[in-house]
């Protein structure tokens, strides 16, 4: 799935929510220089606003196709995943990876960060958290579980017994794993957690445009896809064809300690 995301890349650029710029700026006071690492770049939406913000950026992505379109739009990229990625020397005041530290292993990606990190550079791996109303959660649950029900958004109703934990608490779930991980790479101060809140409106065509660009449905033959894209329109046409959620973005970060 990891590498599943091309697929569309133009798409994916488009539809993908950009992160705050609070977190790109605290990022950029927090590191000792402007020299920005950029893990599972993708096609280089945070790196933009990384450089928006005067960083110099080089980004690791895994599939070509995200990476050519990065490149497009002025990122250097490299084309690997970032375990196997060589750095050649080359050291950076900043290791970040957007919506993207999932797929790295978490002792050895830390052991890489804190490889090419700077003394007292930082590594901050960072989400998106969309937690969809309750009734809007359901309309959408009721299409996958009849069109694909074998994806991870086919959830049950919620308050059923069987429903999973919502996205915030799940993410929230996640990121102590993250920070485990950088305690034993070691290398690293104490890892801590910032927080972001906020919230996303979407109409109708925006959150259809979104849809197809998620890991649950990347993966999908088209026929099913479009199924679950015209269901899902319209139970956001039955609510009024828009609606607003809240959106927190979760980051676990630590600095290098050490000398260089």
């Amino acid at each position: 799935m990891a590498e599943s995301f091309g697929v569309d890349a133009e798409r994916y650029d488009r539809a993908r929510p950009r992160y705050p710029d609070a977190l790109v700026e605290r990022i950029v006071a927090a590191s000792p220089g402007p020299d920005v690492l950029d893990v599972g770049c993708g096609t280089g939406i945070a790196a933009r606003q990384f450089q928006a913000a005067g960083c110099r950026v080089l980004g690791v992505e895994p599939d070509a196709r995200m990476a050519e379109f990065a490149r497009r739009t002025g990122v250097e990229v490299e084309v690997a995943t970032f375990e196997t990625w060589e750095s050649a020397g080359r050291t950076f005041d900043a290791v970040v990876a957007g919506q993207a530290w999932h797929w790295v292993d978490p002792i050895a990606g830390a052991v890489k960060a804190a490889r090419v990190l700077r003394p007292g550079g930082r590594l901050v791996a960072f989400s998106h958290v969309f937690d969809l109303p309750p009734t809007v959660a359901e309309a959408f649950a009721a299409v996958y579980r009849r069109v694909a029900p074998d994806s991870p958004l086919a959830l049950q109703p919620p308050g059923d017994d069987r429903s999973p934990r919502q996205a915030l608490a799940l993410y929230q779930a996640m990121f102590p794993k993250f920070a485990d991980g950088i305690r034993e790479a070691g290398g690293f101060g104490d890892p801590e957690q910032w927080r972001f809140d906020g919230e996303q409106s979407y109409t109708r065509d925006e959150w259809l445009d979104l849809a197809p660009t998620t890991g649950a449905l990347t993966l999908l033959p088209p026929d099913r896809l479009a199924e679950v894209l015209e269901g899902v329109g319209a139970a956001i046409d039955a609510i009024g064809g828009g609606f607003t959620m809240p959106r927190t973005t979760l980051a676990v970060t630590a600095a290098r300690t050490g000398a260089a």
